[in-house]
């Protein structure tokens, strides 16, 4: 979701007449800040401090700071107190303001500080400056109401508030119409879109449904779905789509119904296999990746082994693993019984064992098969190859040319090598 901001972020500046220069000394210069991690925090304030010599060399330049971590209001003090060579800072809920913003700054030569708590509309048909030709994320909902006791997201995002159909599938029909052919449906919680900021509520479902009727669109994704709301005719509609690519992504965090009531995720080690059970018997094929927490506060060794037991019941095509760090302003950082460092990086370790065991087996099934696969990139390890994705999200490198990015094209799986595939065009 950051990434599609910083598209919209760069179309407006394109749009006031900037260009995108390769370089740091730059005549502006925006950091799009994510705040999930606090070692982020820290390295922002490390590449302020390194602006700080450029800045000196060139006084017009101007420094910007935005997303989620300038929500904070302790990281703003402390910007306006140390940092008071930037120029600009905004947060999540007002990027649509941004030319107004640098206006404002040169009309003032000060410091523009203009942070919202919360948005109640949502403003369409921003200037965006895409990454890919082929294919494109689009926002269904912006915040979150979930207040998982790790995150620290629904502080920063705001309250859910989820775009009419209507306009997601007139963005959609306009990216497809510029050379799109895969989407990427956008939320922290895509499960419970239409359920908050709508006059008539409606479902995720509904809007799958709607979504598929796009002509010339050739492929849908989306990220990220809650296991709490994963419902039923989701998995209906995936299961009758020709579009809808056959992969979700299901964050389990831990195996353990005892550190999951702990982390407030509304729902038990027993509920997500059975979620797992209907999804695959409804979609034999779908390819599963998870996230998943090491180390949370008052994780025993019996609870990390229910995670591991997860991994191997489930069988993932990869996992996203992730030691637990303290996030200030999350009600974790202060649990007692913060686990020891040593044992934390000992259970990681197992963890990455055990989840390359299980997604080696899990992603050899395919060997031999023929698939759909989107060329995406030139590779740059093997000269003459190119790159794609499955379906289910694996990647394959095969013998190919340039001009074939953005097409689909039939591949047969030759060798399976762990986390992806070495193929040839059929």
């Amino acid at each position: 979701m950051n990434a599609r901001d910083s598209e919209k972020i760069a179309g407006t500046l394109e749009r006031i007449g900037y260009q995108i220069v390769e370089k740091e000394d730059a005549d502006f210069v925006l950091y799009n800040t994510c705040t999930v991690r606090e070692n982020a925090n820290l390295k922002v304030y490390g590449n302020l401090g390194h602006l700080n010599k450029s800045k000196r060399k060139n006084p017009h330049m101007m420094i910007a700071l935005c997303g989620c971590m300038m929500q904070e209001d302790a990281v703003v003090e402390r910007i306006q107190k140390n940092y008071k060579y930037v120029d600009i800072i905004f947060g999540t809920h007002n990027i649509y303001k941004l030319a107004e913003l640098i206006q404002a700054r040169l009309d003032s030569k000060s410091m523009i500080v203009d942070i919202w708590k919360e948005a109640k509309e949502i403003v369409e048909d921003l200037p965006s400056e895409r990454k890919f030709k082929y294919k494109a994320g689009v926002n269904i909902m912006y915040g979150c109401n979930n207040f998982c006791t790790y995150c620290i997201v629904p502080y920063v995002r705001g309250r859910e508030r989820s775009r009419e159909i209507k306009d997601i599938v007139r963005e959609i029909e306009g990216l497809v119409a510029d050379g799109v052919v895969e989407i990427m449906l956008l939320g922290q919680n895509v499960n419970s879109y239409g359920r908050h900021g709508l006059e008539e509520k409606t479902t995720f479902a509904e809007l799958l449904k709607e979504v598929e009727k796009i002509e010339g669109l050739k492929r849908i994704r989306f990220m990220t779905p809650h296991p709490k709301d994963f419902s039923d005719d989701v998995i209906e509609v995936m299961k009758n789509s020709t579009k809808i690519c056959k992969h979700v992504h299901l964050p389990v965090q831990s195996g353990s119904s005892e550190i999951l009531r702990k982390m407030n995720r509304h729902y038990t080690k027993e509920a997500y296999l059975d979620l797992v059970s209907r999804v695959k018997a409804a979609i034999p094929d779908v390819g599963l990746t998870t996230d998943i927490i090491v180390g949370f506060p008052g994780e025993t060794e019996e609870n990390f082994e229910d995670t591991l037991d997860v991994v191997r019941k489930v069988g993932y095509e990869a996992s996203f693993n992730f030691i637990y760090s303290k996030r200030s302003g999350t009600p974790a950082a202060t649990m007692e019984n913060q686990v020891p460092e040593d044992v934390i990086h000992e259970r990681f370790n197992r963890l990455l064992e055990t989840v390359h065991e299980t997604s080696t087996v899990e992603n050899a099934k395919h060997q031999g098969t023929i698939q759909d696969v989107l060329v995406e990139s030139v590779n740059t390890h093997e000269e003459g190859f190119v790159s794609g994705r499955l379906s289910n999200n694996l990647l394959v490198h095969f013998k190919g040319t340039e001009d074939m990015i953005g097409t689909i094209v039939n591949v047969r799986l030759d060798e399976a090598k762990g986390f992806y595939y070495i193929g040839e065009i059929v």
